[in-house]
Formats: structure tokens, sequence, C-alpha cells
């Protein structure tokens, strides 16, 4: 039987019973973090958790609290050295931001304030949609359009295609979805497969079109399908256009893919999770014509606007369809003349999310700080290191580029004309592992024309141009370490 009064008598909670030695160590974090970030580029750009890291992990459930000091301290021994790397200047994995000291302490400050952005009427609401009026400026969306911040890119493509899907079912008049086709290329991200399996549709119901020597989308071979599909009974209703693949950096062809969805009826929806920000340099102006057309768009902050983690964004033209799809009425939710339950109308009537964190003021600080013509410096700035790669691939024969260069991905491997293609592909997943295991720097990889290629992804405001040195003479040089075994 549980004694009420006796707990009652003895009320706990989770403040500090110190708060000056929780001020110390606090000032204590920032100091270390910020020395840790002025001085990254010192250190190694990524290093495996040794066994003694990870068996660290197995610790059991704890039963009662510890000092918070020697918890920071088991977080410097066994976490902070052995991050990812992606804040380091010579992280070329993947396509992950290297994030700001700003972004850190925004981070801070909303965490302390703990605000769930769904509901409610409180300052953080209106400086979120501040940010996402932002970002319709950014991509060239109209005010009168909806957005909603995200964890990222996937949530975000997921969230315009359970609108267009809806959209779609309702003009249609469809009893069932099972007939409905999805467009992209082969080049597409693989969360769009997973997100036309969460919508229900299935990868049934999903075309790879095939692309160009540019790595773009094949129009024509995209007309055949939709063509042949309409002959079999079926619905095309979304082409998906990449503003940069994660490969390549190939940017699709906006404004014919519109003019087809025009004809067709169907809903064009951007992953720009990578390029869609490139909108801001006007050198691209042709390039990026069309993608203000699309019916939705999807792109990532914590990508080329190097907002710290998450910060991914969608943004779709009918705002009525897009809250059509989510809104649900519920009594604990419906909104009131005065107090609390008043303000803006709801994010949670916009997305899948109903606890919703304060992920806006990162983004507000850095923008309000930096200014946009300062990131529009700095896409071009990476843009143009991709370029001194590529012509300095190009001058060195035991260096091959393996696709065109559209953005800031540069796809290149060693190479030999004594080699064979086995042999190639081999040394190469040699040389990049030895690479990342000396620390010298970390490139990712992937296969084109089945060809392994080394992929580096400038997407970093702290690269120089030193560092893409590094990379190709390292290259060569484990390459012929290896090559001469």
């Amino acid at each position: 039987m549980i004694n009420f009064s006796e707990i009652l008598q003895n009320e706990d909670g989770l403040d500090p019973q110190n708060w000056q030695k929780h001020k110390e160590i606090a000032h204590q974090m920032i100091d270390d973090i910020f020395l840790y970030l002025s001085t990254v580029k010192d250190q190694p750009v990524w290093q495996k958790p040794p066994q003694n890291v990870k068996d660290n992990f197995n610790q059991p459930l704890p039963v009662d609290g510890e000092d918070i000091q020697s918890v920071y301290t088991e977080f410097l021994e066994y976490v902070l050295p052995y991050r990812t790397g992606n804040i380091h200047p010579r992280f070329f994995s993947w396509v992950h931001g290297s994030g700001t000291i700003t972004g850190v302490l925004g981070d801070m400050l909303a965490s302390a304030m703990n605000s769930n952005l769904a509901v409610g009427d409180h300052g953080a609401i209106y400086l979120e949609h501040n940010v996402l009026n932002w970002c319709k400026q950014i991509v060239g969306f109209p005010e009168s359009s909806s957005g909603v911040l995200v964890s990222g890119a996937s949530i975000a493509n997921t969230t315009a295609l359970i609108v267009a899907r809806d959209v779609i079912v309702s003009e249609k008049r469809l009893l069932t979805d099972s007939n409905l086709i999805i467009y992209c290329s082969s080049e597409t991200h693989n969360c769009i497969n997973k997100t036309v399996k969460a919508i229900g549709l299935g990868t049934r119901n999903l075309r790879h079109i095939p692309v160009n020597e540019s790595f773009e989308i094949d129009v024509p071979l995209l007309k055949e399908q939709i063509d042949e599909d309409k002959y079999h009974g079926y619905i095309p209703f979304c082409i998906i256009a990449n503003a940069g693949t994660v490969n390549t950096g190939a940017i699709d062809p906006f404004f014919e893919l519109h003019i087809i969805c025009k004809k067709e009826k169907m809903w064009l929806h951007v992953d720009g999770a990578i390029g869609a920000v490139v909108k801001l340099v006007p050198e691209y102006h042709d390039k990026m014509s069309g993608m203000e057309l699309a019916d939705s768009i999807a792109f990532d902050l914590h990508k080329w606007l190097h907002i710290n983690y998450e910060a991914g964004c969608i943004i779709i033209r009918d705002a009525g369809a897009h809250r059509q799809a989510f809104t649900q009425n519920a009594d604990y939710l419906f909104k009131h003349q005065r107090g609390l339950a008043t303000g803006p109308d709801s994010f949670s009537n916009y997305s899948l999310d109903l606890s919703k964190s304060f992920k806006s003021l990162k983004i507000w600080m850095n923008i309000k700080e930096h200014g946009i013509n300062k990131y529009t410096k700095l896409i071009r700035q990476n843009i143009a290191q991709a370029r001194f790669l590529e012509e300095e691939i190009d001058k060195n024969p035991s260096l091959q580029l393996l696709a065109p260069v559209s953005l800031n991905m540069v796809c290149y491997r060693y190479f030999s004309d004594e080699l064979s293609e086995e042999q190639l592909n081999e040394i190469n997943i040699e040389i990049l592992m030895r690479m990342q295991e000396r620390a010298i720097a970390a490139p990712s990889y992937t296969i084109l024309n089945n060809r392994y290629a080394i992929r580096i992804c400038i997407n970093n405001h702290r690269t120089r141009v030193s560092d893409l040195i590094a990379v190709l003479e390292a290259t060569e040089k484990i390459g012929n370490e290896i090559f001469i075994q």
C-alpha cells in the first residue's frame, strides 16, 4: 500500500542541491567546448573507439545517482574523443554539416526553455514562424505556402508525399491508393524507398528512372514509363526531382519536370536535402530554375547552412492541403479564446509530431548573426573548392575522375592502366580505409557504373584548399604503397 502522506512529507525534485557547484561545472563545459572547437583542426579527424570505450557502455541501469562532475569526466574520456568527425575541416564523408559555436549556444538556450512547439501561445512559436518564412524565401516559395521544421529531409520527404497522396486521392475520388505511381531517378536517396513503405504504397509503386551521363533523370525515359503505366491502368501521381543527388550532386531539370506534371496533373516534389540552398547562388540561377514551381520541397539546414543537428524543413505550396493531411480533432487540443491554448495554428496540424523541440532558435541565431550573404559566400566557396579538386585530379595521371562535378561532390579513384577494374576497386577501398585509420582525412565512397569511387563531399565551412591537397597526396601515396606491394 502506497503511503501518500509520507511521500508528500518528503517531496523531492531534480534541481541541483548546490546550484553554485553546477554553475562552475557548466562554465567548465563551456570553456572546454570553446577550446575543443577552436583547435579542432589540430585533432584527429576520426579515431576508432577502442574496446575499453565499448566495454564502458555495457553499464547496468544506475540505481543511485553520482556526482555531476564524475558524469562529465566520463563523457570527456569515453565520448568526446570518438566523434563522427564532421566538425573537422577534413571530414568529407556523407553530407554532414559542420555546425557552429552559435548553434551550440542556441541549443543550450532552447534546452533551458524546454519548449514544446507543437501547441500553445508562447514566444518560441512566433520565432519559428519567422524562421519558416526565411526558409520560404531561401527556396523561392510564396509566403502563402506552409512549412514545418522536422528532424531532417527523410521526415520532410515523408511529410510531403503524405500530402501529395491525399491530394491526388481526393481530387480523383479514388477508393484506394494501390495504383498510384511515384517516379524518381535511380540516383534518388534511399529514404524515398522507406517513405513509400511507410505511407503504405510500397516500393512496387516506385519507379526508378535511369539517369543520363550527367547522373540526372533521363526525361525521355521518364515520359515513356509514365505512358506505359497509364496504358496498364496505373495512376502516375508524383515526380520526385533531385536538387543535388547524394552520390554526385546532380541537379534534375526542374522546369522540364514541372511541364510534365502540369500536363499529367501530377505532384512535383523536390528532394533538396543537399542542394536546395544553391538557389541562393546567382551563378546557379539557370540550373535551379523551376525549383520554385514545385508543389513541395524538402531540405536540410544542418547540411550546407551548417546548423547543428537536427534541422530539416518541408515547405508545401498548398497550405490547406498540408493542414488537411494532418489535422485531427481532440478534446484536449481545441483552441480557446484566451490563455495558453490560443496563438497561431498548431504545428501539430502540419506534421506527425505532437512533441516538437525548439529547433528554430539555433537557426534564427545563426542567420541573424551571419546574414544570408555569408552563407551564399560559403556555398560558393565549397563549390570552388570542388572545382579546384576536379582540376587537380585531371592533371594527375594516377587519379581518375568518375563523375562530372555538379556541386560540391567529387568522385574519383586512384588509377593505373596496369590494374583491372576489380583490382582498382579493391585498392581504392583499401586507400579509403587507411586514410581514415591514419586520421589523414575522412572521405566517403560510392559505386558509379560498377566502379568504386572515393567520394569527397565538401560541405564544411572549416575546409581549406590545403586540406584538399592533403587528401589527394594521401590518395596517391597510399595507392602507390599498395600497388608496389
